[in-house]
């Protein structure tokens, strides 16, 4: 640490008003025995992670002063943090300053420019190049002899920008402790044999690529790709064989980022490692398989269940993250306007009766039937669930798993879960007839049923059970409420800027009575906090169909989806593209996501 660096930082956060002289002078003070403190953690952390005893690490002036957490002295609320010193820091000096996205990052340029010792003793990355020119990231704006010697042994100019010491290490720690963990495995078990998972290769040999699923940079590098996707809130992870390599990809926010491309050699390794921790036979390569693990990350338990199968080039391995703080949550803070908010709790409070949520793969079914079950839940309650598989192990409900194979289905079970007393009962899904007439039996016996059913809108849930053989006064005596749904990503609420929709898009959205006017919405910007993608997290848009007594009229005499629709419409519902176009009001969300997401087919 150089105390000269130090009283510049300083005095410039001190002139631009985000510090006062008095706590300039306490850090001078106290700073050499707070860096002490700094390194002894900082060092215990890096050896952690880079799984060596010999770390390179000094503490940072930017670091330094940011670890005394003062308050901001220029009336903006937060804290005189990293991101502030180093914005300020790089303004004074004349750089430009970068927040180092890792999905945005070369992977192999980042890994093959510079070795991880040097950068990590040097705090330096590549972050792009061209036939001239070599942009480095740097921590310390003080050092021009750093990348002079660059320049001389590149053979390139030399672009510096200025990114946060933090993010430059994670960027080491992942991208290079990877890589050290993919070439050990890649030297250990390289072999000159046949990819036998591959069905292009003319000819197999029995276990060419078996490798053990305990070896050490194999392990490690599951580890880093598991704690790479938990802090950059991914929901699915695939690991996926191509021809000559293999992909890893994460799913953010609902959309899929390529994290990595890894050699082809140690892929089977990488997929015989993720089935052990499933508890998966990792002998078997022909046949889909399902399992499930859980991992501590900070201070909580996170679920990962597994799904592996065979593809034209190898296994392919889905790991869908469970966390229990988006899974179950209160349905306060699902996305419900207060008029839907109202509707869902009266359809919890029938006694009995059956409530259905719908929607398509990933909109997000799971979780507002999760966190129904956990309004309803409490000791005067004996909540039942039929799962395919359990979603998330929850102590507060009696969960029964599905088991296909010894009869175990959705139908035959519920007969038997009606024997043991219950309240409530979820159904993971219904799929089939018997299922169907069961879960009406229920319904109509005293119990109060949740479930799923595969339709695009909430009045198609009617016809659907029809098909499947349920009779339609039974159905309308015992429906209360169908919740229809779709997953949207919301704004960052620290950086959306104030957008005005235009005309087309205002047609496009079919919004009366909007030629003229200028309808105020927000945009994505991009920060820090949302990796500069404009959105952090994702709401619901939700249909929400009350079944009244002249609907249930409708419903008994076999009424069509249309006619369901245009009366649940006349008592005032919503549909998914007006509440995404309420939510684009207020400023959550955006068109292009309301545009993908939902559709407007008129009512005739």
């Amino acid at each position: 640490m150089d105390e000269r660096n130090l009283r510049e930082i300083l005095g410039v956060l001190v002139d631009r008003g985000l510090l006062h002289v008095g706590q300039r002078q306490d850090v001078l003070n106290r700073g050499r025995d707070q860096a002490r403190h700094i390194l002894l953690d900082k060092r215990a952390e890096m050896r952690r992670l880079l799984g060596r005893h010999r770390v390179a690490y000094q503490v940072g002036e930017i670091e330094l002063v940011a670890s005394f957490r003062f308050p901001r002295q220029d009336g903006d609320e937060g804290l005189v943090d990293q991101e502030l010193i180093t914005r300020a820091v790089a303004e004074h000096v004349g750089l430009p300053y970068v927040h180092l996205d890792p999905l945005k990052l070369d992977f192999k340029l980042v890994t093959e420019t510079f070795g991880g010792p040097f950068a990590e003793r040097h705090l330096v990355i590549a972050i792009d190049e061209d036939e001239r020119a070599l942009t480095l990231a740097v921590a310390d704006p003080w050092d021009p002899e750093l990348l002079e010697s660059i320049a001389r042994v590149k053979g390139k100019q030399i672009r510096p920008v200025l990114a946060q010491k933090a993010h430059i290490l994670q960027v080491i720690v992942e991208f290079h402790g990877f890589r050290r963990s993919m070439r050990a495995a890649e030297l250990e078990h390289r072999s000159d044999l046949p990819d036998i998972g591959n069905l292009e290769q003319l000819y197999a040999l029995a276990d060419a690529n078996q490798i053990d699923a305990s070896d050490q940079p194999i392990v490690r590098a599951v580890w880093y790709l598991l704690n790479y996707a938990l802090d950059h809130r991914a929901s699915d992870v695939h690991l996926e064989p191509r021809r000559d390599e293999a992909w890893v990809r994460m799913r953010i926010d609902g959309i899929l980022h390529v994290v990595h491309r890894l050699p082809r050699v140690v892929f089977p390794a990488l997929v015989s490692r993720v089935k052990t921790l499933a508890r998966m036979d990792i002998a078997e390569r022909r046949r889909p398989q399902d399992g499930r693990f859980k991992t501590q990350h900070r201070d909580d338990e996170v679920e990962m269940r597994v799904s592996t199968a065979p593809t034209a080039f190898g296994e392919k391995v889905v790991i869908r993250v469970f966390d229990p703080g988006v899974l179950t949550q209160d349905i306060e803070r699902l996305g419900f306007f207060p008029r839907e908010l109202n509707l869902v709790r009266q359809m919890l409070a029938s006694r009995n009766g059956m409530t259905l949520v719908v929607g398509p793969t990933g909109s997000g079914k799971t979780t507002t039937l999760y966190s129904a079950l956990h309004h309803l839940a409490s000791p005067r309650v004996n909540i039942v669930t039929l799962e395919d598989p359990i979603e998330n192990v929850h102590d507060a409900f009696n969960q029964i798993a599905m088991q296909p194979k010894i009869g175990l289905t959705f139908g035959s079970v519920l007969k038997t879960v009606l024997r043991q007393d219950p309240d409530v009962v979820m159904v993971g899904e219904i799929r089939d007839a018997e299922t169907a007439t069961n879960a009406v039996q229920a319904a109509l016996t005293g119990h109060q049923v949740l479930s799923t059913i595969h339709t695009g809108e909430a009045a198609g849930a009617v016809g659907r059970l029809l098909d499947l053989g349920v009779l339609p006064f039974l159905l309308s005596s015992t429906l209360v409420g169908v919740v229809a749904q779709r997953l949207v990503r919301r704004l960052c609420p620290s950086c959306a800027e104030d957008d005005i929709l235009t005309e087309e898009q205002a047609q496009a959205l079919r919004i009366p009575g909007t030629r003229g006017r200028n309808l105020r919405t927000r945009r994505p910007a991009g920060c820090p906090k949302c990796r500069y993608t404009g959105y952090l997290g994702r709401t619901g848009l939700f249909e929400v169909l009350q079944v009244t007594p002249r609907i249930q009229r409708l419903i008994n005499d076999k009424a069509s989806t249309q006619d369901i629709k245009r009366e649940a419409l006349n008592d005032g519902m919503l549909t998914l593209r007006e509440y995404g176009i309420k939510k684009l009001a207020q400023g959550l969300t955006t068109f292009e996501e309301i545009i993908a997401q939902t559709d407007d087919r008129p009512v005739y």
